[in-house]
C-alpha cells in the first residue's frame, strides 16, 4: 500500500501533526525517557504491523525484510532504535520547545542527505533557507548555555540529543525510499518499527537497566497508560505511516520534509497551553527562524514565477 502522490502532502501535514504533539504527549505521561521510547515503539510497531497484515497480507509484510534483511535492520536500529532513544532522552533534559524546535531542523539534514546519497543538488533557496534554519538552532545552543550557567540546568545536553534525533531520522528518511518504492510504504514502515522497537527493549535493558514488560501496561495508573497508548498510536503507528509513506510519495522529498518547520509552532502552544511551559525570548526567535523558512521554502515556485512574469 502506497500513499498516491496527488496525497503526498497532504499525509506530510497530517504526519507533522502527530510529530508536533508527541512532546506533549511524553512530557504529560511522566515516564521517563528511555523507558518510554520503549513502550512507544514496542506498541507503536506492534499497532502498525496489526494494520499492515489486513492491508498488504503477510507476504507483502514480509518481502522487504526477505529481500533487504540487513539493510532493512541496520536502517531500523539507527533510524527508529538511535533516533527516538535520543529523542525522547533529549526530554529529560530540555524543554518540549527546545526538543520540538531541534527536531525541526530535520528537513535540513534531509537535503544533505540527498545530496550525499543521491548526489541531488542543493538550491540557492534550500540553500538560504536552511541558513535561516541554522541561525534558529544556533539561538536554541545559545539558549541552552545561557540556562545552564544561569540555572544550572543541563538543556545542553538535551539540545545535542535532539540534533542527534534530527540527522538520523533525516538519513533514514530518504535511505529508506528505495525501499518503499519497492514494497510499499505501509510494509516498511510496519516491519522497521517493529524492528526498531525490540533494538530499543534490548538496547534500553542493556545500557539503562530498565527492562519493559509490555503485560505490565495496564497495571500502571489509568492516567499514565492512556498517555502511553496514545503516544504509541496516535504519535507512531499513524503519524509514521503518514510520514514516511507521504515524504516516499512526494516527488521532490526535501520540499515535502519542509512541512516539518510548522512543528514548533503546534508543540510551542501545546507546551505552554498544558504544561505551563515558558517560551524564552530566544526561543521565539528560534521557532521564527525555522518556521519562516518553510513558508519561503513551500512557496518559492509561486513566488519566483511572479518574479518572472
Amino acid at each position: 500500500m502506497n500513499i498516491p502522490p496527488r496525497l503526498a502532502l497532504a499525509a506530510v501535514f497530517v504526519g507533522v501533526l502527530g510529530h508536533a504533539s508527541s512532546e506533549f504527549v511524553a512530557k504529560a505521561s511522566g515516564v521517563s525517557g528511555p523507558e518510554l521510547s520503549v513502550w512507544r515503539y514496542l506498541l507503536g510497531g506492534a499497532g502498525l504491523v496489526l494494520l499492515a497484515l489486513p492491508a498488504a497480507g503477510p507476504r507483502a509484510l514480509l518481502a522487504p525484510l526477505r529481500e533487504s534483511p540487513w539493510e532493512l535492520t541496520w536502517l531500523s536500529l539507527a533510524g527508529v532504535s538511535g533516533a527516538y532513544l535520543a529523542f525522547h532522552w533529549a526530554l529529560d533534559f530540555a524543554s518540549p520547545i527546545q526538543v520540538a524546535t531541534l527536531v525541526t531542523t530535520i528537513p535540513i539534514f534531509v537535503g544533505l542527505a540527498n545530496l550525499i546519497l543521491n548526489g541531488q543538488r542543493l538550491t540557492a533557496v534550500k540553500i538560504v533557507t536552511g541558513l535561516a534554519a541554522v541561525a534558529g538552532l544556533a539561538m536554541l545552543i545559545t539558549d541552552g548555555l545561557l540556562d545552564k550557567l544561569l540555572a544550572g540546568r543541563d538543556s545542553i545536553w538535551g539540545v545535542l540529543l535532539a540534533l542527534a534525533c534530527a540527522v538520523l531520522a533525516a538519513f533514514y528518511a530518504v535511505r529508506v525510499k528505495p525501499l518503499i518504492a519497492r514494497h510499499g510504504a505501509l510494509p516498511v514502515t510496519a516491519v522497521s518499527l517493529m524492528i526498531g522497537g525490540v533494538g530499543l527493549w534490548l538496547g534500553v535493558a542493556l545500557a539503562f537497566g530498565v527492562a519493559v514488560d509490555p503485560r505490565t501496561l495496564f497495571d500502571r495508573p489509568p492516567a499514565e497508560a492512556a498517555w502511553i497508548v496514545t503516544l504509541a498510536l496516535w504519535n507512531t503507528t499513524i503519524t509514521q505511516f503518514l510520514w514516511i509513506g507521504g515524504l516516499a510519495a512526494a516527488a521532490d522529498i526535501t520540499r515535502a520534509s519542509y512541512l516539518f518547520f510548522l512543528k514548533p509552532v503546534i508543540a510551542a502552544a501545546l507546551a505552554m497551553a498544558f504544561l505551563s511551559t515558558p517560551l524564552s525570548a530566544l526561543q521565539a526567535l528560534a521557532i521564527a527562524a525555522v518556521t519562516g523558512s518553510v513558508l519561503v521554502e513551500l512557496f518559492w515556485p509561486r513566488l519566483a514565477g511572479r518574479a518572472r512574469g
